[in-house]
């Protein structure tokens, strides 16, 4: 079951979403964020790591090298045409055992060619998320933090997990900042 903006608030003010955005901010020139009907949006912090390819020949995930990602620190973030960035999220997420939360990007973005890829937050699983924004456009493109990047959806199980993220002692649980790809 999909989980409502009733059910979200309540989950917020346990500690699920911390800074909690609230109902969905719609300040004119910003891209909105917080509770929607069925999920949140997330905002983006203010660090990213933009790829930079020069000298390889092939990313290996087995390898990533923090070396290949120019860090920037600022109120956006400008993704060269056909490349990407990392960013990560505003918001800490503590995932509830009965609960998995699946992302999604944001329209806006979506029309200017960008493409935000985020793994399930699985059952227990607690972080801040580390998000992959792809430019697929012919231009570079502008992100902005502190404000929506994707939309987060909780879906319910009947019960909880059998084994959670934090039973399988999960590489990525409790990251506190951009996190490359580890083994």
């Amino acid at each position: 079951m999909v989980k409502s903006d009733i059910w979200i608030g309540e989950m917020a003010g346990k500690g699920m979403i911390e800074p909690f955005g609230g109902n969905v901010s719609k300040v004119p020139g910003e891209i909105s964020y917080g509770v929607s009907s069925y999920g949140y949006d997330m905002r983006l912090w203010d660090e990213f790591r933009v790829f930079r390819p020069e000298g390889l020949e092939v990313m290996d995930p087995k390898s990533a090298a923090d070396g290949n990602f120019q860090p920037v620190k600022g109120d956006s973030c400008v993704i060269p045409a056909g490349s990407f960035a990392l960013g990560r999220s505003l918001e800490y997420f503590r995932i509830p055992r009965d609960v998995l939360a699946i992302c999604f990007g944001k329209s806006t973005y979506a029309r200017c060619g960008v493409v935000v890829n985020v793994t399930p937050l699985e059952p227990e699983w607690e972080g801040y998320v580390t998000i992959s924004i792809s430019n697929t456009g012919p231009l570079p493109v502008r992100v902005y933090a502190g404000e929506g990047i994707a939309q987060v959806v909780f879906i319910a199980s009947d019960g909880p997990c059998r084994t959670s993220y934090k039973d399988k002692s999960g590489k990525y649980q409790a990251q506190k900042g951009i996190t490359l790809s580890k083994l």
